[in-house]
Parts: C-alpha cells; sequence; structure tokens
C-alpha cells in the first residue's frame, strides 16, 4: 500500500515535537517551585546560598534544551516532505529531551563531582545531538526532501563540530571531575573551529 504524505502531516510532526519540548522545559522549573515556600520563610539570600546549584541546573538545562529546540526548528524549516526514518530519529530525539528533567535532578541533587552523573547528563545531550545531526545528514543525501532554497544552508550544518567538542566535555568531565559541568564552555569552540575549516577549505585547489 502507498503511503501518501501530506503538508499537514509534517505540521503534526513538528507540533508534537514543538508540545513535547515545551512540557519537558516547564518540567524543569518543579523542583524550584517546591522550594518556593521554604525560600520564603528563610529569605531569598540564605535559600540560594543552600540550593545555588539547583538554580545553576536549572539555568543549564533550560538554555540547552532552548539550544535544542532552535536547531530543531531551524532544521525542520528546510523540510518539505519526511520518511519514517525522519519519524523515528525524532522521536529518538524527543525521548533524549524528556529525559532531561530528570538528568537535571540528578545533577542537582548529586556530588558536584561525580563523574558517573556528569557522563549522564552529558551522555543525554550527546544522544540529542546526534540524533538531530543525524536527521540533518538524511536531508543532506535527500535533497527531494528540502526546500531547494534551504539545500546551501544545509550543507553549510556545523553539527558534527557540537557532537565532537559535546564527546570531548563527557571523556574530560568523567576524567577530571572537579571541573565538572563546566566542561560544556568547550562548545563555544564551535565558531571558531567552523571558522578555520571554512577558511582551509577555501584555500584548498
Amino acid at each position: 500500500m502507498t503511503v501518501v504524505r501530506t503538508e499537514r502531516g509534517l505540521d503534526r510532526l513538528v507540533n508534537f515535537s514543538d508540545a513535547t519540548v515545551a512540557i519537558a522545559i516547564t518540567l524543569l522549573i518543579l523542583p524550584l517551585v517546591d522550594e518556593a515556600g521554604q525560600a520564603a520563610k528563610e529569605g531569598v539570600g540564605p535559600w540560594y546560598h543552600d540550593h545555588y546549584w539547583d538554580v545553576i541546573s536549572f539555568a543549564i538545562s533550560f538554555v540547552v534544551i532552548a539550544r535544542f529546540w532552535i536547531n530543531h526548528h531551524r532544521i525542520f524549516e528546510w523540510v518539505t516532505d519526511y520518511t519514517t526514518g525522519i519519524i523515528w530519529l525524532n522521536f529518538l530525539w524527543l525521548a533524549a529531551i524528556v529525559v532531561m528533567p530528570f538528568t537535571t535532578n540528578l545533577l542537582s541533587g548529586s556530588d558536584q563531582h561525580d563523574g558517573v552523573v556528569y557522563a549522564v547528563y552529558i551522555g543525554n545531550m550527546l544522544v540529542a545531538s546526534l540524533t538531530m545531526q543525524a536527521i540533518a545528514e538524511i536531508l543532506r543525501h535527500s535533497p527531494e526532501l528540502v526546500r531547494e532554497d534551504a539545500r546551501p544552508a544545509m550543507n553549510e550544518s556545523r553539527g558534527w563540530f557540537v557532537d565532537i567538542l559535546m564527546a570531548a566535555a563527557l571523556v574530560l568531565a568523567v576524567v577530571f571531575p572537579q571541573i565538572g559541568i563546566w566542561w560544556l564552555l568547550l562548545l563555544f569552540l564551535q565558531g571558531p573551529l567552523y571558522a578555520v575549516t571554512r577558511a582551509l577549505r577555501r584555500r584548498t585547489p
């Protein structure tokens, strides 16, 4: 039986993804909401002194999910059609996103030098990043699924730099847990590495 895919089907895929991400990013704040009464009794300053790592964990995860959604949004702006493979990869990406409130609570409630917790947290991020990169690779090799005017931008994707840097951050966080989650600052090297690579390609005859 022939599978007929429509624009409405693509809209449902994107809308379902957006709703799932919205729920996941909202769940991040719930542990802090539960602490609001205690903060009111103790005062915000003393409460923050005791719970600053919870706030930092929330802020990091909020930014991480936001960045993942922006990347998802950018990639699906290219798409005019989809495949079964893209649907299942998108579900795997969503699974990594919905797990993030759990890994955030794990991070906030753990010893700040626990390499295993960092491995779980950053590893979950890496799954999300690799899954979205796999979707992008399918689209690069199936240009009929992509808007014609978007193909140059699609081919300029710098996703592999993110994956490599994230994998490096994971390994370093396990080996050197004293620095821990701050190894994710390596991701800021993405732009410079991409610029150097583009410059080298242009010089290559």
